[in-house]
């Protein structure tokens, strides 16, 4: 799945002015049980207090310059963006066997998996510009990691899916989670989790009594956010974005 930098246009088209921003990315290891991980962090240094932190979890293909890129962006409209590692440091994935192989463990070990959500989560909250209120927010295999956490009851502001995967596994459900609302990002024409699974993890929510809303692109397949995939929607993109925005803003 190629990953590209953002277009000067579409920075131009969601973000506002950057005159006075002094953006500083900085990569951050941190260590969740007895394994090393690495995360990126970006924040505004021209502010003396950010609106908030957002943490990004990454694809199925790892942490690469397209998660970087998006803190930078959320940096930029005046948040601190922490985007965790949930495969350790020393991997460092280059092919989609070696993706599936990676995120096909952790979907096969959900304790593995909520240890390693957790355990970023916690490292996070110790970082220079973090404050109390925080966001989880992910893209494809992120956005199911962000269900899983909002399943284990992560003690976030919000939740935010972009075309993530939604079932629930076997043996969950949304009872523990914290009452911080959800929000999804999703094509109808996603042919990895389509419609029939938005609309049932939507039920699961109303049923559990967790606030949740979405917002559907007709059309826009899996991967509509990825630049230079095949997937890739412009309008979709740009949509999901200033959806973002609107609901950081109302959570933070």
């Amino acid at each position: 799945m190629p990953k590209r930098l953002l277009a000067t246009a579409l920075i131009a088209a969601a973000l506002p002015s950057l005159a006075t921003a002094e953006i500083v990315g900085e990569h951050v290891t941190y260590t969740v049980g007895d394994m090393e991980f690495e995360g990126y962090l970006a924040r505004n240094t021209a502010l003396e207090e950010t609106r908030g932190t957002v943490l990004i979890v990454h694809d199925w293909d790892g942490m690469t310059d397209y998660e970087e890129r998006r803190a930078e962006m959320l940096a930029e409209a005046g948040y601190t963006a922490f985007a965790i590692d949930v495969y350790g440091a020393e991997t460092d994935p280059q092919s989609m066997d070696e993706y599936r192989a990676l995120s096909g463990a952790l979907y096969g070990d959900r304790e593995t998996f909520r240890e390693r959500l957790m355990g970023s989560i916690m490292a996070a909250e110790g970082l220079e510009g973090v404050g109390d209120d925080m966001v989880l927010m992910g893209y494809c295999f992120g956005g199911a990691a962000v269900l899983e956490a909002a399943r284990a009851g992560a003690d976030l502001d919000g939740f935010v899916s972009f075309h993530g995967g939604l079932p629930t596994p076997e043996g969950q459900d949304y009872s523990s989670a914290n009452g911080a609302p959800i929000m999804f990002f999703h094509g109808s024409a996603d042919p990895v989790s389509g419609p029939g699974d938005l609309a049932a993890v939507m039920a699961e929510l109303n049923a559990a009594g967790v606030p949740h809303d979405a917002q559907i692109f007709g059309g826009a397949r899996h991967s509509f956010t990825v630049y230079g995939s095949r997937d890739y929607d412009l309008e979709a993109d740009q949509g999901s974005w200033t959806g973002l925005l609107e609901f950081l803003d109302e959570s933070l």
